[in-house]
């Protein structure tokens, strides 16, 4: 079903993939591709639960955009296992501007239909998604 404000469509494989990321924990991080010809949104890689941060940070292409989650699990001060959803809106400086235009006006649209995301980062360069960045936004 496509958007009426930015015209992209979200397939339904991105909803599915990202309850049961949520839901059932089946996945560490999902990595989401626009495909310009079809106009639609589309779920490009799924991390298994055994993955790492830096599996996930590989998996964001250098010049490229995209949009990725990933289950983060941590231990707070306090000595508590927490997790938090978050949302990566990945668009390096070395990008195609047209893609970079598509990715930003889009992402909102895309952001409300994964429901339950607790954290966002926009990252243009790798140390913008950094692991420790990431630790000091969750706290």
């Amino acid at each position: 079903m496509a958007n009426a404000r930015s015209g992209m469509a979200v397939h339904d494989e991105c909803k599915m993939k990202f309850l049961e990321l949520k839901a059932k924990r089946t996945y560490r991080f999902i990595v989401y591709k626009i495909e310009e010809k079809q106009n639609e949104v589309i779920v490009e890689k799924l991390g298994q639960p055994t993955d790492s941060y830096e599996d996930f940070s590989a998996s964001l292409p250098a010049n490229e955009c995209r949009y990725a989650v990933y289950d983060f699990d941590y231990v707070t001060e306090e000595n508590c296992r927490k997790s938090r959803i978050i949302f990566v809106a990945w668009s390096p400086d070395t990008a195609k501007v047209r893609s970079k235009m598509i990715y930003a006006s889009s992402k909102d649209t895309f952001k409300r239909e994964l429901d339950g995301i607790q954290m966002e980062l926009q990252a243009t360069d790798p140390t913008e998604v950094g692991l420790d960045v990431i630790r000091s936004r969750a706290n």
